[in-house]
């Protein structure tokens, strides 16, 4: 089933982020806020016009996800790439952040 999460660009750095479920943005998908209903996403969509307003973030978009046992997968490639960095070098952007936990 797909559910939905908001990303940005940080202004301060141009980083891509989700907002948590403690209302900060993050730098990683885990912890984003998840919206399950309709209701929720117009949460997202008010709390990330607030985050523009004050100057946070830039390209907010709510997308679809899908939750894959405890981690959340984005839908569509384009998020997928901007969720783990260049696509050409792996060692670099947050796929390499991931090898080197692993």
């Amino acid at each position: 089933m797909s559910v939905k999460v908001l990303t940005a660009n940080r202004l301060a750095d141009g980083e891509v982020v989700w907002l948590g479920a403690n209302g900060e943005w993050l730098e990683h998908i885990d912890g984003a806020l998840i919206a399950r209903h309709a209701e929720a996403v117009n949460a997202l969509e008010e709390a990330g016009k607030s985050a523009i307003k004050s100057n946070l973030v830039i390209d907010v978009n709510v997308i679809d996800v899908e939750e894959r046992g405890t981690d959340l997968f984005p839908v569509r490639l384009r998020e997928r790439i901007r969720q783990l960095g260049p696509t050409i070098r792996l060692d670099l952007g947050k796929q390499a952040e991931k090898s080197k936990a692993a």
